[in-house]
């Protein structure tokens, strides 16, 4: 009898031995140094970034020699940077109210305004045209601004060709200001160890909704460096952001952001667990508790829009210059060969030499950028109703030839707005074919949008009807 007794207590202390789990490590506070990107040349100090807590998981319960049921595994909790929690939050809005009449621009009149996110009360710059309201009322872009020191960032400053361009030019431009930014409540977090600005945003685009004069089926998105950031990750979060266009934006993944940016475009070093540094801090909160992308790819992935770009809400435009030495114009071309991978609208203009605020090339880009809100938000398409491979006509027409070319007749004109199924292309994707009541037919790539086409077949027999 003792021999048995002695038996069950070496099998029950074995059972807790190999069982037993170390107690979850909570993420410690961190900070992420970051380029600067105010409108101005000069370069500006680096923010401080706090990632997102993180719910530690429940432990398994430990077995022991007597046990007779099977413990249930507690799944693991989305983690607040991720892309699905994004798409878990509410964002249908406050109300919008104008808190303070500014000085009037050229042709519209700006305030000081305010709403609330997460139960925060926000602030920005509103600006509203003057003249005859469209009958469902304005569209909108959401502006988003890049990094400037929250202590130093004031509503009316900075920025303000940058909203002149767009507000001049029929829309309603709201530029909020973030948390904890001049008299926003809460506080400063940044932008990538946190969802907290990007809530701000989305919560932001709801408020405009509900605004009397804007059109809630009209609402897209611009932003910089890391208002671009912003600004991808709203575009696959929020159906109803109809286009976007991003200037030198920080639009790279994870694991990009981890190894591929410093200052001067100078390689990221490899993250150190011993690192006292901002940015190193930051980098090891994340890797210290998930492992290193390669460790890990199905976490980081999670975290980047990269990955869920056939979620686009909209087409975007990226514009970022060659000589950009605070955010890698690689960040925009990976971005712009993921999109066309995912088989999604998406637009890269480069410009050779020029610094990160594009001052040297500013009225092209502003030109180009008004250009593709008037096709693509004035006229908006709603990609996220038609997940089928499909072509789009913004506001002009579109003319139908029988075959891939300008030296096939026209039989037929897209409708501004219209949609077709989209069947096939040629080799090099300048033309597509679409079935038309008809039957099949082609318009050029530059007169229309096409989405969801990565699995369109090249057409072999070029002739049309």
């Amino acid at each position: 009898m003792a021999v048995l007794l002695l038996l069950l207590l070496t099998l029950a202390a074995c059972g807790q031995a190999d069982d037993a789990q170390p107690a979850p490590v909570q993420p410690t506070a961190a900070v992420v140094a970051e380029q600067s990107d105010l409108p101005a040349a000069t370069p500006m100090a680096a923010p401080t970034v706090t990632p997102a807590p993180t719910e530690a998981p429940t432990l398994p319960p430990t077995a022991t020699a007597t046990a007779t049921t099977t413990p249930t595994s507690t799944p693991t909790p989305i983690h607040p940077l991720s892309i699905e929690y994004l798409r878990q939050q509410d964002y249908s809005g406050s109300e919008l109210v104008i808190e303070e009449t500014l000085a009037p621009g050229s042709n519209y009149d700006r305030y000081y305004a305010s709403y609330y996110s997460e139960g925060l009360k926000q602030y920005g710059l509103l600006t509203v045209p003057r003249g005859a309201k469209p009958e469902s009322g304005w569209p909108v872009i959401i502006f988003n601004h890049g990094y400037i020191p929250p202590a130093q960032y004031r509503t009316t400053e900075r920025y303000v060709a940058y909203v002149d361009g767009f507000a001049s030019s029929g829309y309603i431009v709201f530029r909020p200001d973030y948390r904890g930014h001049d008299q926003s409540e809460g506080a400063p977090s940044g932008a990538y160890g946190s969802p907290d600005y990007v809530i701000d945003v989305l919560n932001a685009a709801g408020a405009l909704k509900r605004y009397p004069d804007a059109d809630p089926e009209r609402v897209g998105m611009w932003g910089h460096s890391m208002g671009g950031w912003i600004t991808l990750r709203a575009m696959v979060t929020d159906p109803d952001i109809k286009a976007g266009v991003i200037w030198g934006g920080v639009v790279g993944a994870y694991e990009d952001l981890l190894t591929g940016w410093r200052r001067g475009n100078r390689p990221a070093p490899t993250p150190d667990p011993n690192a006292t540094s901002g940015r190193g801090r930051w980098r090891n909160s994340l890797t210290s508790q998930f492992g290193s992308p390669e460790e890990n790819p199905e976490f980081w992935r999670s975290l980047s829009p990269n990955y869920s770009l056939e979620d686009l809400s909209g087409p975007i435009q990226l514009h970022h210059t060659e000589g950009d030495e605070s955010v890698p114009v690689e960040f925009s071309r990976i971005l712009y060969q993921q999109g066309l991978e995912a088989g999604m609208p998406i637009e890269l203009v480069t410009y050779p030499g020029d610094n990160h605020n594009i001052s040297g090339n500013f009225s092209a880009a502003m030109s180009q950028s008004v250009a593709f809100f008037d096709r693509w938000l004035k006229q908006p398409i709603d990609l996220a109703a038609a997940p089928e491979p499909a072509v789009y006509t913004g506001s002009g027409l579109a003319n139908l030839r029988s075959g891939p070319g300008t030296d096939y007749a026209i039989v037929g004109q897209m409708q501004p707005g219209e949609s077709l199924p989209l069947l096939g292309s040629n080799v090099d994707r300048t033309w597509w074919q679409v079935q038309t009541a008809d039957g099949p037919a082609w318009v050029a790539d530059s007169v229309v949008l096409a989405a969801h086409f990565a699995a369109a077949p090249v057409v072999e027999d070029a002739a049309g009807p």
